[in-house]
């Protein structure tokens, strides 16, 4: 099962809306078979494996990190795939949260005389696909916050100016954070301060991932880099300003205008990843300044805190990573657990998770 979760992990930047699986097939010690989901609309993990295999499948084990599907969608169900090749045991590290499978892929299984265990290193399985989990279920993406801060928190002087606080590596290591996720998340500010393109850039990958403004009063220049060679759909931006003619301005670039407010006059934030989620995003990563990331923080909304620390003290005068308001007891404060601490370049990356949410 480690063998078929490290297949899976090479489809990270490519397989979104779909999971990440990879599946292994064992007849007695030898695997005869191997592979993984590379692409969504291409063959599953399973097939891959199969195809491997050929008829050494006959009687093997298939060791697969999700649920086989049981559904028809742009692939046949691979739960059928299996039982038609005479595999005689599967056993799956966790079940699909896909109210399209949840369980109906084992029975399918069963049902064909396949032996089936379940829960094989799942903790694991689910944290590879923590944002289809995150979608399936709740019906949001898993939201992933990336800040690049000074060791007393700050990221960036009083005047704006912050490039670079973090090193060369560790700002290369964001771009295979960008790559894996669904959309990169910003607010306006950041745009107008940086002219920032939030594209990946100097490693590989199959496909850039949607780009999000949250731009309340349509401030967004028609001349900003973000919208230079803008792809049809690769921009999105979400306002509360039903501007017809900016919006037409816009939607010439090729962005796509989403006008989404909340009774306080700001982009409804909540509806905001009920949009994402339905148009397929299983992870998010924000790169914005403390205004959008305290929203996001207090709004309860944050799943996880991606932290690059350079070892420098920026001063109280700087700004901070997020405008949380001041707390006035302890139960408000935002609790967070250690996910994973290492060094990066002269950085620190830390990796947290956000407890009350």
């Amino acid at each position: 099962m480690a063998q078929a979760l490290r297949l899976a992990e090479q489809g990270l930047y490519g397989t979104s809306p779909n999971p990440r699986v990879g599946c292994v097939l064992v007849a007695g010690e030898r695997v005869v078979g191997s592979g993984w989901h590379r692409r969504a609309g291409e063959p599953h993990a399973e097939v891959h494996a199969l195809r491997e295999a050929g008829e050494a499948a006959l009687g093997a084990t298939a060791y697969v990190t999700l649920e086989p599907c049981s559904h028809r969608g742009r692939t046949p169900p691979c739960a059928d795939a299996l039982v038609e090749a005479g595999v005689a045991r599967v056993v799956i590290a966790t079940q699909d949260p896909n109210p399209q499978v949840a369980g109906e892929g084992i029975e399918k299984l069963r049902a064909g005389g396949i032996f089936v265990e379940s829960g094989l290193m799942e903790a694991a399985a689910r944290e590879l696909n923590a944002g289809f989990f995150a979608r399936m279920t709740r019906g949001t993406p898993w939201l992933r916050s990336k800040i690049a801060m000074s060791l007393d928190g700050r990221t960036a002087l009083a005047n704006g100016a912050s490039q670079w606080i973090t090193g060369a590596a560790a700002r290369r290591d964001v771009q295979h954070w960008r790559a894996r996720s669904c959309a990169v998340l910003t607010g306006i500010n950041t745009v107008l301060a940086d002219d920032a393109q939030l594209n990946v850039r100097d490693i590989e990958t199959t496909r850039q991932p949607l780009r999000v403004v949250l731009d309340s009063r349509l401030r967004m220049p028609l001349n900003a880099r973000i919208l230079q060679n803008c792809e049809c759909g690769n921009v999105l931006i979400y306002t509360v300003l039903h501007d017809a003619a900016k919006i037409a301005a816009l939607e010439k670039t090729g962005a796509t205008i989403r006008v989404l407010p909340d009774s306080k006059g700001q982009v409804d934030l909540h509806s905001m990843l009920g949009d994402l989620a339905g148009r397929g995003c299983n992870e998010v990563l924000v790169e914005a300044g403390s205004i959008l990331n305290g929203a996001l923080l207090r709004a309860g909304l944050v799943d996880e805190l991606l932290l690059y620390v350079a070892p420098q003290l920026l001063g109280d005068a700087a700004r901070g990573m997020a405008q949380l308001g001041e707390l006035t007891g302890l139960e408000q404060r935002v609790n967070l657990k250690w996910q994973d601490i290492r060094q990066v370049g002269n950085d620190l990356r830390i990796t947290v998770k956000v407890e009350n949410v």
